[in-house]
């Protein structure tokens, strides 16, 4: 099914279903995916679709573009409600990650005060001391927690090198509350595997996950956009709540997007 991938090195802004009017910021090259995951519902299409030889955008190179659309934007009258680290692929794996996100802490206190800053991180380098200092700096630092069943992961988000999902947990609760955990939930069959994970057989420990990393907040969506493999769909909007409100009765916020 048809995916895109984001002009590079600053995109948008869109109107996103969670976060508002958002400028995206792309530490990838605009000519391909550079991910640790791959998973069957990325928007970007899948790592071997998605393959490129350029390197990662330099901080210099997204503090440059930042600096010039925040100025055009103040121009015109609206600045976003969020810039937002997220592109073709995993933001906090490009070498100069840190550098970026205190260039854009600078240039948002400079010309857009009223603005988060967010990364959208699929958390496999959430536990290096770099990347983990970096994330204290954002407002909101969301991270992937699609389930806490290994095998599940290994099926829906593909990760790219060693992944621990106990590690993970763990890296999540070293923020100590400054993190937003984003799961997506979904159904449908791909290559005969029942990809459900609403069930209690993955909803029970993936709740477990969040009383361990105590969140300031989870944010649970579905697919809203074409997926680059056959056989994946929404999940129903009545259990979506029924997790939701599971999820509230921790005492944690969440937020669902249909």
């Amino acid at each position: 099914m048809p995916t895109f991938l984001n002009d590079s090195p600053v995109f948008g802004p869109v109107r996103s279903r969670r976060l508002g009017v958002s400028l995206g910021v792309n530490m990838m090259p605009a000519t391909g995916k550079i991910c640790t995951f791959d998973c069957l519902y990325c928007e970007n299409g899948l790592n071997e679709q998605r393959r490129c030889a350029g390197r990662h955008n330099s901080a210099q190179t997204v503090a440059a573009a930042l600096e010039a659309k925040l100025r055009q934007m103040r121009d015109e009258g609206e600045l976003p409600d969020v810039i937002t680290f997220a592109g073709n692929g995993e933001p906090t794996a490009a070498p100069e990650f840190p550098e970026a996100i205190r260039a854009a802490v600078a240039l948002r206190d400079e010309l857009a005060p009223t603005a988060k800053i967010a990364v959208l991180s699929n958390g496999t380098m959430a536990a290096r001391p770099e990347v983990h200092d970096a994330l204290m700096l954002v407002d909101d630092n969301i991270l992937k927690l699609d389930t806490a069943d290994a095998e599940y992961i290994r099926l829906l988000d593909r990760p790219v090198g060693r992944y621990d999902v106990e590690e993970q947990i763990r890296a999540f609760a070293s923020f100590e509350g400054h993190v937003i955990v984003q799961t997506i939930f979904l159904r449908g069959k791909w290559q005969g595997h029942d990809m459900d994970n609403t069930s209690e057989r993955y909803v029970g420990p993936w709740l477990d996950a969040l009383r361990r990393i105590r969140p300031q907040e989870a944010t649970i969506y579905t697919i809203a956009r074409d997926t680059p493999v056959d056989g994946l769909m929404k999940a129903p909007a009545d259990a979506m709540d029924a997790i939701a409100a599971r999820v509230r009765a921790l005492g944690i916020p969440c937020q669902v997007s249909y």
